[in-house]
């Protein structure tokens, strides 16, 4: 019968939980803004000829952007950014060598709504622009 020293057996534990121990944390953090001012939200409650100006400053807010397009019609416009970040980081190895690998990534993504009133203050037209990089 061979006889290990302790000394082995507790490096060999060591061994062990070292090569199986690794970690991996993603957490997206929060959106810079948090808005109403979401595609579902605007197709939910733009409605071309029937929404005014009053209700589009309730469900919205104001406006980043008011201006006149060439028929002198009143445009309004509205901007949503958000910049979401996620990172890891896995470890395993030795105990005493160590070795990690750690990543992060960003994600920033653009929400644009341009609304087009009429002279009576009622959604003529409206546009919805994304774009996420």
């Amino acid at each position: 019968m061979i006889k290990k020293s302790p000394l082995i057996l507790l490096l060999s534990v060591i061994l062990v939980i070292s090569f199986s121990i690794s970690s991996c944390n993603s957490k997206p953090s929060e959106s810079s803004e948090s808005s109403r001012l979401t595609m579902g939200e605007v197709k939910r409650t733009i409605e071309k000829g029937k929404t005014n100006q009053a209700d589009i400053l309730s469900i919205f807010g104001s406006p980043n952007l008011v201006s006149k397009n060439r028929q002198n019609n009143e445009v309004w416009a509205y901007n949503r950014m958000s910049y979401d970040t996620s990172s890891s980081q896995t470890s395993g190895g030795f105990i005493f060598i160590g070795g990690s690998k750690a990543s992060t990534s960003a994600t920033t993504s653009s929400m644009d709504l341009i609304i087009t009133f009429d002279s009576n203050d009622i959604v003529t037209d409206y546009s919805i622009v994304q774009a996420s990089y």
